[in-house]
C-alpha cells in the first residue's frame, strides 16, 4: 500500500465497486463485500473494479459457521415482528439458515484471483487457506479476542485483520459470544503477544490521526468503513446517510440480524432489541424484507443504522480525497512524534 488504509467492506449496499476502486487508486486497498451477494453479482462486481484499477483490492467473505439457535425464541420473535409487517405492508421473510454460497464463492475468489481475500466470523481451514495462497491470494481473517487470533494464525492466513468493540456493524467472532467485546487498542496489544503475523486495525477510526495511532499501537494499516459511508462512491441508502449526520448513540444489537452489530439506536432497536434471540442468519432474513421496505419508505427508524462509535466524523467527500488526506495526515503526526 502507498497509504496504510483499507476501505472496509460493508455488506448490505454501501461497499460498490466504485468505492473499492475509488480507494485503491488513491494507495490504499479497497474492497468487495460478497456478503448476501449472489456469485454472479460478486462476479460483476470484480469485474467492474477491475475496469475502473488494476491496482491491488480484495474480496470478504463471510465464514459458515453454523451456531446453535433457538428455534422456539425464534418463532416468538417471528410472531413479535408482525406489528412491523403490518407497519411496512410487508410480510416477514423466513427464517432460514444459509452459508451465503460458501463453495461456489470460494471457487469464485480462487478464480478470479483478487489481490485479497478476507474472511468474517470465522476461518477456513488450512487446505482452503493454502488453496487460495497458492492462487496467489492473499489471505486476511477477522479476529475478536486473542484465541481466534491463534486459531487464525495456526490455519496460514497472511495478516489479521483486528476489529475492536467501537467497531460498526456486524462484531466478527467466531462463536457471537454475548461476552463484552474488547476495545481496539487494548486487542492490538493482546493479538500482537498472541502471533507475529501483520495486523489491520479496525474500529472506531476516521482519520488521519486515528490511522497515526494503530500503527503506532503496531498495526500495519488501518481499516476504516464508516468513515467512507458518506462518500458519493459509497451505496448508504438515504435514511441511513440523514443518521450519519446526527449524533444519536451507537449500541450493540441483535435486533435485526440476529447477531451483534453495532448501529444507531432508532426505534426498532429500543423496541426488539431486548427480546432478540442469538440466530444468525435466521434473524436477518426474517427482517430483511421489512428493512428493504423501511428504506424505500425513508424510514430511518426501521432499519439498521450500522455505523461505529466515531461515525459524527464521516463526511461527504469522495473517497479518493479522504484517503490521500487521511495519509498526510498520519505521515505528519508520525513525522512530528519521531521528530
Amino acid at each position: 500500500m502507498e497509504i496504510p488504509v483499507v476501505g472496509a467492506p460493508l455488506s448490505g449496499g454501501p461497499s460498490t465497486p466504485e468505492l473499492a476502486a475509488a480507494v485503491s487508486e488513491a494507495g490504499g486497498v479497497g474492497f468487495i463485500a460478497a456478503g448476501y451477494k449472489t456469485v454472479d453479482e460478486v462476479r460483476r462486481e470484480i469485474e467492474q473494479v477491475r475496469a475502473r484499477t488494476e491496482r491491488p483490492f480484495g474480496v470478504n467473505l463471510f465464514f459458515p459457521t453454523r451456531l446453535a439457535a433457538d428455534e422456539a425464541a425464534v418463532a416468538d420473535y417471528t410472531e413479535r415482528l408482525a406489528g412491523e409487517g403490518e407497519r411496512y405492508g410487508v410480510p416477514c421473510g423466513d427464517p432460514r439458515w444459509s452459508d451465503d454460497e460458501w463453495e461456489e464463492k470460494l471457487e469464485l475468489v480462487a478464480r478470479e484471483r483478487p489481490t485479497v481475500a478476507s474472511f468474517t466470523f470465522g476461518c477456513p481451514d488450512g487446505a482452503i487457506v493454502a488453496r487460495l495462497r497458492g492462487n496467489g491470494v492473499v489471505v486476511w481473517c477477522t479476529v475478536t479476542r486473542p484465541t481466534e487470533a491463534k486459531i487464525a494464525a495456526s490455519a496460514g492466513v497472511d495478516a489479521l485483520v483486528v476489529q475492536g468493540s467501537e467497531a460498526g456493524g456486524h462484531q466478527a467472532s467466531f462463536d457471537d459470544t454475548d461476552a463484552a467485546p474488547v476495545a481496539l487498542l487494548p486487542l492490538l496489544q493482546l493479538v500482537s503477544e498472541a502471533t507475529d503475523l501483520p495486523l489491520v486495525a479496525a474500529g472506531g477510526i476516521a482519520n488521519g490521526d486515528g490511522v497515526a495511532g494503530v500503527i503506532a499501537a503496531g498495526a500495519s494499516a488501518a481499516q476504516i468503513g464508516t468513515a467512507l459511508m458518506l462518500t458519493p462512491e459509497a451505496g448508504t441508502s438515504a435514511p441511513h446517510r440523514a443518521a450519519l449526520a446526527g449524533d444519536a448513540p451507537t449500541a450493540l444489537t441483535r435486533a435485526f440480524t440476529g447477531r451483534r452489530a453495532r448501529g444507531i439506536v432508532n426505534r426498532f432497536m429500543r423496541d426488539h432489541d431486548a427480546v432478540a434471540p442469538r440466530a444468525y442468519p435466521q434473524i436477518h432474513y426474517l427482517t430483511a424484507p421489512l428493512r428493504r421496505a423501511a428504506r424505500a419508505a425513508g424510514d430511518a427508524d426501521g432499519i439498521n443504522l450500522w455505523a461505529g462509535q466515531a461515525y459524527p466524523l464521516a463526511e461527504a467527500t469522495p473517497a479518493a480525497d479522504l484517503v490521500t488526506r487521511w495519509g498526510a495526515e498520519a505521515r505528519a503526526v508520525r513525522s512530528w512524534a519521531s521528530g
